[in-house]
């Protein structure tokens, strides 16, 4: 039997209860408290800390809460209360930074080619733009777009219409916000690998034992996997994740919290 500890029990309670609120309340906090792209109008300080305590859907919040609930203990048990406290909101605030330094790296070189397709729009331009931007659009119209403007590249209509969805990828990417504690929790499970690598786990699907190190270096390098790949849909900020388990690595470095055999 798990026994559940302080910070842990305040975590979960925070996050269900905020969670919660908004059903009751019918309100989406994530327009207001998530964290937004740092240049545009929405963003606020205030949300590099509110955006760890929101969550998208029921499936989002209880993913992320199941591992705390799992592996937090031990690890609180094994820090001490404050250390604990201090490692969540690290790899929390790491997982932000990362995602953030990412996705200003990406909206700057949007930004310029977006910039210069619209000064000179021309069908091979538009088949580089989509063929790295086109996930955030059903395959099947970009597909389409992009084979007529091929065919009728003078197209006036058909120039506007490339411009627009230029315009609506910049738009996009810039309206996006990260919430959730993901970033901490991955952080958690980075910590538990290290701390407890030889734990053996037993997965539900496919349902077989596996230590803890090697669980999370598979899940590790399908994260990085992922975020290379950028499937049509995906809106999971995988760099998060990474940036939570590279500032928990760090921090079981720094700190010297030897391996429990």
């Amino acid at each position: 039997m798990i026994q559940i500890t302080p910070v842990v029990r305040n975590l979960l309670f925070l996050n269900f209860g905020i969670f919660l609120l908004g059903i009751l309340l019918k309100i989406d906090f994530s327009e207001i408290f998530g964290l937004h792209y740092i240049f545009s109008n929405e963003f606020a300080p205030y949300q590099i800390l509110t955006h760890l305590f929101l969550h998208g859907d029921f499936g989002h919040i209880f993913g992320n809460m199941l591992s705390l609930f799992f592996f937090g203990p031990l690890l609180e048990n094994y820090m001490g209360s404050k250390r604990f406290l201090i490692f969540y909101f690290i790899c929390g605030f790491g997982a932000s930074l990362l995602y953030t330094s990412v996705n200003y790296w990406d909206i700057s070189q949007l930004k310029d080619i977006i910039t210069a397709y619209v000064a000179h729009p021309n069908p091979s331009d538009f088949t580089v733009l989509m063929s790295k931007y086109g996930y955030m659009f059903k395959p099947e119209a970009i597909f389409e777009l992009t084979n007529e403007f091929e065919e009728s590249p003078n197209s006036f209509a058909l120039i506007e219409q490339t411009k627009e969805v230029a315009e609506a990828i910049y738009y996009a990417k810039t309206s996006i916000e990260l919430i959730g504690a993901s970033g901490a929790v991955f952080g958690i499970l980075m910590a538990f690998a290290l701390i407890f690598p030889n734990v053996e786990m037993m997965l539900l699907f496919p349902p077989i034992p596996i230590k803890a190190k090697y669980f999370v270096a598979l899940y590790g390098m399908y994260e990085l996997y992922a975020e290379i790949i950028q499937k049509a849909g995906d809106n999971v900020a995988h760099t998060a994740h990474l940036g939570g388990m590279l500032f928990a690595f760090i921090l079981i470095k720094y700190w010297g919290l030897k391996r429990v055999r």
